[in-house]
């Protein structure tokens, strides 16, 4: 037999055995997918992204790490508070400090433009409360109400004593109720955006052309000379629903598995492509894949005993304290806390209905995201070191969450600021 020959004979066995190999996989069930389980699916040593704020947080909590220093009183300072009122307001209203008050209070006639209500009006909070209080509140709210979840602006360092001092000063003026000339100043009666754009109109939405991408790739061969069409030649009908099951519980990694990371995985094992989570080829085709099963309810499965811990686990991290501004999951999005309510100009909202769109474009930065970095966001916005996007802990959240979303349909991609 000639060399040529010998080629296209080894090349053919190895192609008949990689079908092969998907068939069997695919009669056997989903959780028997080709993977490969030695490296991470993501960038190692991991660096946050080139356009992110690179401040270390290291002395407060992760998700992974607890670090933040214990509940603090204030330092002594004489009563009554003799402080800089006009100082005072002026880093109250400073939204480059943690967000500053305004981010969460109504605080008088002089409040900066478009304030939150996730917490109480204090226009009268210096006819309310006693010095003392309003010390111990502004620099460690915990140490006054354990529930609380206001920032510990003292404790973590976001104030000075002098600050907190200064601010206390402020709120101490603060004595007549306030009425909002403008509706839609007043956190009260503003009314939230309602986005009626249609996220599937490739000329509004730019990611569903990351959809086509996916769909390129999808018949792309890879190192090993075969793609993801060699095995799944129907992929309309063989992905109809699937991605509305996932994520699931993945034995062989001892973790909640992704669709973006099991993209990683399953194509190393098979067609040899590289594509990392968060690399714009995993990206494509996760909308793909998700794409193909739009208008399936989500059905996240937590039967198993893997599965259910895993979503117990992910509970506990949604109710988790991390950062310098000390927030959970929880604090935002639960609708006993700031869920429904304004941080700032942004409108916060409730667990139901916040995955069935991921991956999506995000207007505000011009770049698809997925929902593992969505979650790494909101820890950088909170001021604590984010994981790597394959780490345990977003795997479990993302189950946890997903599973409150199921009933609700896929519509990817999703378009929102």
């Amino acid at each position: 037999m000639s060399q040529v020959a010998t080629i296209a004979l080894t090349a053919g066995l190895a192609t008949a055995l990689t079908i092969t190999a998907c068939a069997t996989s695919e009669q056997s069930g989903r959780t028997q997918a080709p993977l490969e389980l030695q490296n991470p699916a993501a960038a190692r040593p991991w660096q946050r992204y080139a356009d992110w704020p690179k401040t270390d947080w290291t002395a407060f909590n992760t998700l992974r790490v607890d670090a933040s220093p214990p509940p603090s009183k204030p330092p002594a300072i004489a009563l009554p508070v003799q402080g800089d009122a006009q100082n005072g307001m002026k880093l109250a209203f400073d939204r480059g400090r943690g967000g500053g008050c305004v981010a969460c209070h109504v605080l008088g006639s002089r409040t900066a433009s478009q304030p939150g209500n996730v917490g109480p009006d204090l226009s009268e909070i210096g006819a309310q409360r006693a010095d003392d209080w309003l010390l111990a509140y502004a620099w460690d709210p915990r140490t006054v109400n354990p529930a609380s979840f206001m920032p510990p602006w003292g404790t973590h360092g976001l104030y000075n004593p002098d600050e907190v001092r200064d601010i206390v000063a402020f709120l101490k003026t603060l004595k007549t109720p306030y009425r909002f000339k403008d509706s839609n100043e007043d956190p009260a009666t503003r009314k939230k955006d309602e986005d009626t754009r249609d996220n599937l109109d490739p000329i509004v939405n730019p990611a569903m052309f990351e959809r086509d991408k996916g769909e390129a790739l999808f018949s792309r061969a890879g190192p090993k000379g075969v793609s993801c069409a060699t095995c799944h030649a129907e992929p309309a009908k063989l992905f109809r629903a699937w991605a509305a099951s996932m994520p699931r519980w993945e034995p062989r990694l001892n973790k909640v598995l992704g669709i973006e990371e099991f993209i990683t995985r399953h194509t190393r094992a098979t067609t040899g492509a590289e594509w990392p989570m968060q690399a714009s080829e995993n990206f494509a085709m996760a909308i793909y894949l998700k794409h193909l099963a739009n208008g399936q309810p989500i059905n996240i499965d937590v039967s198993s005993a893997g599965a259910r811990a895993a979503n117990e686990r992910g509970k506990q991290l949604m109710a988790r304290r991390i950062g310098q501004l000390n927030f959970a999951c929880f604090d935002c999005h639960l609708a006993d806390r700031g869920a429904n309510k304004w941080i700032r100009g942004q409108w916060l909202t409730e667990q139901k209905g916040q995955v069935g769109h991921h991956p999506y474009y995000r207007t505000s930065r011009g770049e698809i995201w997925d929902l593992r970095k969505r979650m790494q966001w909101c820890g950088v916005a909170i001021r604590a070191n984010e994981l790597p996007p394959d780490a345990p802990e977003y795997g479990d959240l993302e189950l946890a969450l997903t599973a409150i979303n199921n009933g609700n349909k896929l519509n990817v991609p999703g378009i929102g600021h």
